[in-house]
């Protein structure tokens, strides 16, 4: 039987005149791997249920007036729930009707917790074997460290997130129900939770006031907490996730990842909040008590990070907010996590890295542990993808909408880092504007890097090391 790399080749006597016969070896370049990488399969299946997801959303049973939706408004609205956004250029509940609402909510869910996640609770409940390249691929899908026990880490992720859904559903029906009635007080309560959970930001409380959000409930502790606390564990990722389950509140036990991802995460929503109290202490905040304006300033600053849900009138924000929440909407939540942008291991590494230079250090190290070398160009590669397509977008945008340059940039800064914070922009975006911050919010939920190396070609080789010459930096 012949062997792809190296086989044999009977040979008779030879011009030495050395008898008997010998065996010579040849070989031969390894049989290369056809086909798709992991994640080429992952962007394109993404792009499938966008094109779904539009599709259903154009049907007149989507919407309650029974016409068509505009199939630029459809893609942008399912583009948006897939890559768990918010941004809506249709206020969900005046314009969607029971069905579409559906469609949209699913479209969350699969988009949340990584399609592949989904695949694999079917694949479960049907028995079917899961071979190693769906395990691979399951891996890239939830960004996992190790493609060890993925099939039960996945079943975990199901698990828990439907789980604390349900908890928040619960929590939520309290509210809603003796508000809103039986049926739309549990659909509402089923909605935000899963919208919380994802980090989507989508709402139905357009039946109060369109594109509204969480504004009416600004003063209400009870519906902050629960939905803060929801988009605070969607936002952090499934690796913590597991190492809360395995050792509880023993951080000395935790992973590397998952000490970044809470130290960053905590240190990033202190200095939302704090900033966010300071500069718009009389702007959105005017007029409201002290505990209140702490806790919009609380909610405002979960919510940058990640996930879209507003309890305040972002029109009104200061100029100085705006940058602020910029940077907050641009690092996102946490790699494996439901939430976009460059994540809160990428922003952490990148400061220790400098911090490193700064002391003069050879490694870059966090709680006793070193980081590879390959790590730091990968984190680099990351911020600066996302920088170039965050303030390219915003020049392209400017030229072609007659909007303010900070509402441009709020609205472009949103889509890149998948948070759904708008000034009242979106309805307003013209066709090609809507297509660019639909593609923008794509590129934010894959990941800049992924897409990168998706579309890139095959790794170039160079055996031989190119010399070193100095240049001056700084």
């Amino acid at each position: 039987m012949k062997n792809n790399s190296i086989f044999l080749h009977k040979k008779t006597k030879n011009t030495d005149n050395t008898s008997g016969t010998f065996f010579t070896e040849r070989k031969t370049e390894p049989a290369k791997r056809s086909g798709l990488k992991y994640i080429q399969v992952i962007a394109l299946v993404f792009i499938v249920i966008i094109i779904i997801g539009t599709i259903l959303l154009t049907l007149p049973i989507s919407t309650k007036s029974g016409e068509n939706t505009s199939l630029s408004g459809a893609l942008f609205t399912s583009t948006s729930a897939t890559c768990v956004t918010g941004l809506v250029v249709y206020d969900t509940y005046s314009h969607w009707s029971l069905f579409g609402q559906i469609v949209i909510l699913l479209l969350i869910q699969t988009g949340g917790l990584g399609f592949m996640s989904v695949a694999a609770f079917f694949s479960t409940v049907a028995r079917r074997k899961i071979g190693l390249k769906e395990r691979e691929l399951m891996q890239e899908s939830v960004n996992t460290l190790e493609v060890g026990g993925i099939v039960h880490h996945m079943r975990f992720i199901l698990i828990g997130a439907l789980s604390i859904e349900a908890c928040g559903a619960f929590l939520l029906s309290l509210k809603f129900i003796p508000e809103m009635g039986w049926g739309r007080g549990i659909w509402n309560s089923i909605f935000h939770s899963v919208s919380a959970m994802c980090n989507a930001g989508f709402d139905l409380m357009g039946k109060k006031s369109a594109f509204s959000s969480l504004t009416l409930y600004y003063n209400d502790v009870y519906i902050n907490l629960v939905i803060m606390s929801l988009i605070i564990i969607g936002g952090i990722g499934f690796v913590v996730w597991e190492d809360l389950k395995d050792h509880g509140f023993c951080f000395s036990k935790y992973k590397l990842h998952s000490k970044l991802v809470l130290v960053t995460t905590s240190a990033l929503l202190l200095f939302g909040a704090v900033t966010y109290f300071v500069f718009e202490y009389n702007h959105t905040l005017a007029g409201m008590s002290l505990g209140e304006k702490i806790l919009c300033s609380m909610f405002q600053s979960v919510t940058f990070r990640t996930a879209g849900f507003v309890t305040v009138d972002m029109s009104q924000m200061s100029s100085s907010m705006i940058s602020i929440a910029s940077v907050l909407m641009i690092i996102g939540g946490s790699p494996g996590s439901t939430a976009g942008g460059i994540k809160t291991t990428t922003i952490a590494v990148l400061v220790l890295g400098t911090l490193s230079v700064i002391r003069k250090r050879k490694s870059v190290t966090a709680f006793g542990k070193r980081f590879e070398d390959e790590l730091l160009k990968k984190t680099l590669a990351i911020a600066v993808i996302y920088i170039i397509m965050a303030f390219s977008s915003v020049s392209i945008i400017c030229a072609v909408e007659s909007a303010s340059l900070e509402a441009v940039t709020l609205e472009i800064f949103s889509a890149v880092g998948t948070v759904g914070l708008s000034m009242g922009l979106t309805p307003l975006l013209g066709t090609f504007s809507r297509i660019w911050v639909a593609m923008l919010m794509y590129f934010g939920r894959i990941g800049g890097l992924s897409i990168i190396l998706a579309v890139a070609g095959r790794e170039i080789s160079t055996p031989i090391e190119k010399p070193i010459e100095k240049i001056s930096v700084g």
